[in-house]
């Protein structure tokens, strides 16, 4: 591919913040390998813009002022550390920072009230750009909108689909409008839970039973997430949630394998080889997702031939209800024979070494060149919405 000067944007305001670092660091290690300037964009948690300088080190060591008790911050030092080692392949002796095609390291641009929109120098500054924003403020369809404002190609999905993929009873709806089996929930909004709780505690055990999930409508990597095994504890786990957003999904527990597939592609997505994800937890939370050892994906997973099919049928047929672009990863509860579409992830974890990742790897594309697709797909996209 010719060398473009690719923005990659990271960081911002939600609870998914240091996962999107650990994302960047692991793309634009990948770009720099494929050649290509890279002008890293950051979004602090209160919304500044950081450019200049290497706004990657500036927010992964505001990040580590008030970590969570388990978080992927060793993801984002090996990461960096990839970076430095391909900076110094590049020029030894060479200290790791912004590539040719970075912004200039101008103090006076180093921070930016997101405010005032997209930056002039950011339009000016890139041919294309990579969102490796996670949850709400990035993933939702909100930074899509202004980069579709600012007439500039990006990675991933486009507004609409950004904006159902991050709001799971939106999401939910449509798969069953588009025939996708489904788990049984209900919605909750967090004033009538407020108003009223006995009556929506009552509606849930009635429609689900015990246990069951409770999540906010609008996040990722399970935070604010509860499981629930008894009414008793319902309230703790709803006012979690309700922390998080005003809508909240309340889904039936089941006892599953959990299944993921990698997808691909506009308006012909290919799938990888699907992923299980095994952990000795009672559910897959935040801390068993990021905390070291207490979750591994065993790509191919083992399961048979038929189901695998289905698996990767549902996949694009997730994909193509909510119009998708550019990439998602399905995430699939397998119960016995019976395959359930959980969710799909408009944009998800994204280092080397993440489940979307390893499953296109062992499908046969490496890194490097995922990343490259990736590219080639933000453009023939914007080429085609242009055209």
């Amino acid at each position: 591919m010719t060398r473009l000067r690719v923005g990659v944007l990271f960081g911002g305001r939600s609870g998914e913040h240091e996962v999107s670092l650990a994302s960047a660091a692991s793309v634009i290690a990948a770009l720099e390998r494929g050649g290509h300037a890279v002008v890293p964009i950051g979004i602090a948690r209160d919304g500044r813009w950081v450019i200049g300088g290497d706004p990657l080190r500036a927010l992964a060591a505001e990040a580590r002022l008030g970590l969570p008790s388990a978080d992927p911050t060793d993801a984002v030092k090996k990461a960096l550390t990839d970076r430095a080692s391909v900076s110094a392949e590049a020029t030894p002796g060479a200290e790791p920072g912004p590539s040719t095609g970075a912004i200039a390291a101008d103090a006076a641009l180093a921070h930016r009230e997101a405010s005032a929109g997209l930056p002039a120098e950011v339009r000016r500054a890139v041919d294309v750009m990579v969102v490796m924003l996670h949850g709400p403020y990035g993933e939702d369809g909100t930074i899509q909108g202004l980069l579709e404002l600012a007439d500039i190609p990006y990675t991933g999905a486009g507004v609409l689909a950004s904006a159902v993929g991050m709001d799971k009873v939106t999401m939910k709806t449509i798969f069953r409008a588009h025939g996708l089996p489904i788990v049984d929930f209900v919605v909750v909004e967090r004033r009538e839970w407020r108003s009223d709780p006995a009556t929506v505690t009552r509606r849930i055990a009635d429609a689900l039973g015990f246990p069951c999930f409770v999540k906010p409508a609008n996040l990722g990597s399970s935070v604010g997430i509860s499981k629930v095994t008894t009414a008793t504890a319902l309230p703790a786990a709803v006012d979690e949630a309700a922390r998080h957003d005003r809508r909240l999904v309340v889904e039936r527990g089941l006892r599953v394998r959990e299944i993921e597939v990698s997808v691909l592609g506009n308006d012909e997505p290919l799938t990888s080889l699907p992923g299980e994800i095994i952990y000795e937890s009672s559910w897959y939370d935040y801390a068993t997702k990021y905390a070291e050892g207490q979750a591994r994906l065993v790509v191919p997973a083992a399961i048979p031939a038929a189901i695998t099919a289905r698996i990767r049928e549902l996949a694009v047929a997730a994909y193509r209800a909510i119009d998708c672009a550019g990439m998602a990863r399905v995430d699939f509860f397998l119960e016995g024979d019976r395959v359930l579409v959980n969710e799909i992830n408009t944009i998800p974890g994204f280092t080397s070494t993440s489940g979307y990742a390893r499953m296109w790897e062992a499908s046969g594309l490496d890194y490097v060149s995922l990343v490259e697709r990736l590219l080639r797909l933000a453009l023939e996209r914007h080429r085609d919405k242009n055209s």
